[in-house]
């Protein structure tokens, strides 16, 4: 028995029109593209409806992707279990790679996901140090809440990594500091292995943002910012994200209370002392505390100094934000500065003089007293 269908092209058969116009599109705009995001742009970009598989059996027929061959894995790995609830645990790194390809210099990527529920949250930075990673946070709490938990590797950001530091657990770097304030618990992995879902988010990204960024010609750190937020990270949860084991969000919200001492948290934190003539030396700057202050401040008081995400500085002691100028030179040497008048600096200015018949003048009355004496007797010697 012979089909009726024998020697005829199929119904499904994909139009030769269509096929040489995907091929020269792919060739064109998309070569190194997978056969995955390659269908996504022709329908996207092209209005052209090629599914994976069509998009596949395409540029393979074209010469343009070759197949991997299937390894026989004979190694067992057991991996570990998403955790159940959304904001459990935020995997989080940054990744140094030509994300701009040949456009701009090499960048970081700072990227968190979650580990329930696979969604993402992405910023490019120019490194990974504590001022770009504490801006990713600020802005994460302030959209999301405080997570439980934050799982990234041993960086020296993240970590004391100091021989020597091993056995003092009081030795914090700023980013356990600001979480430790913030209640939220830092993990260490010990192994890129450990934190696997990140790690394998970075090989996804590699790919396929490197190429969004290229087909949309950004190549500024501003602008890919903007499309991370605008674009990218939307659709690329509502497309990679799972449903969590369990319903249910255990970010913790922020209170009005707390938003406005985020800035105070979340910045680098240094201790320094008041000098003789109350001026405060820091990075290279001489800071004067004013004359009136909202708490008293004595000499060689130890404060706290806060160096914000916006660049500015605030000088606390005794829970208080004391005032001061910058000065536009180094002071005076420290033997000129033994004359200072003010003991202290306090909320106003001291109007207060002492009597004449107060203790503190008998001395200075006396000796006034003594010196008219001798002045008296000198005049009355005869010439």
């Amino acid at each position: 028995m012979i089909h009726q269908s024998r020697g005829k092209p199929s119904n499904r058969a994909i139009d030769p029109t269509l096929k040489n116009k995907a091929v020269r599109l792919i060739q064109k705009n998309y070569a190194d593209f997978g056969p995955t995001l390659a269908g996504e742009k022709l329908t996207e970009l092209h209005h052209l409806p090629m599914s994976v598989s069509c998009t596949r059996t395409v540029m393979i027929a074209g010469n343009i992707w070759k197949p991997r061959s299937r390894k026989q894995n004979q190694a067992y790995h057991c991996w570990r279990s998403r955790k159940e609830q959304y904001g459990e645990m935020e995997q989080f790194d940054g990744s140094y790679h030509h994300w701009f390809e040949d456009r701009a210099p090499e960048t970081c990527l700072l990227a968190a996901i979650d580990d329930a529920q696979g969604t993402i949250d992405l910023q490019f930075a120019p490194h990974e140090g504590i001022q770009p990673v504490m801006t990713f946070w600020k802005e994460y709490i302030e959209h999301h809440g405080r997570p439980m938990s934050i799982y990234l590797d041993q960086y020296s950001t993240y970590k004391i990594n100091h021989p020597a530091a091993v056995d003092n657990s009081e030795l914090l770097t700023q980013f356990q500091r600001a979480m430790q304030t913030l209640d939220i618990r830092v993990m260490n992995a010990h192994s890129p292995q450990a934190k696997g879902r990140v790690e394998r988010l970075f090989d996804t990204l590699q790919d396929r943002l490197v190429k969004e960024l290229r087909v949309r010609k950004i190549s500024t750190i501003a602008e890919a910012n903007i499309f991370l937020k605008e674009e990218f990270i939307p659709v690329f949860n509502a497309k990679f994200s799972v449903v969590p084991h369990k319903p249910g969000n255990l970010h913790r919200p922020v209170s009005q209370t707390l938003a406005n001492q985020l800035p105070a948290i979340l910045a680098v934190h240094s201790e320094r002392v008041v000098n003789n003539d109350f001026t405060i030396q820091f990075q290279n700057t001489w800071l004067q505390l004013n004359e009136t202050q909202p708490t008293t401040v004595y000499k060689k008081d130890r404060v706290l100094i806060e160096q914000r995400l916006d660049h500015s500085i605030h000088i606390r002691l005794n829970g208080k934000y004391l005032m001061y100028t910058v000065l536009p030179q180094r002071p005076m040497k420290a033997h000129q500065i033994e004359s200072v008048p003010l003991p202290a600096l306090t909320t106003q200015k001291p109007t207060w003089k002492p009597p004449a018949h107060h203790p503190w003048r008998q001395q200075i009355l006396a000796n006034t007293r003594q010196i008219q004496v001798q002045t008296l007797a000198l005049t009355s010697m005869p010439m």
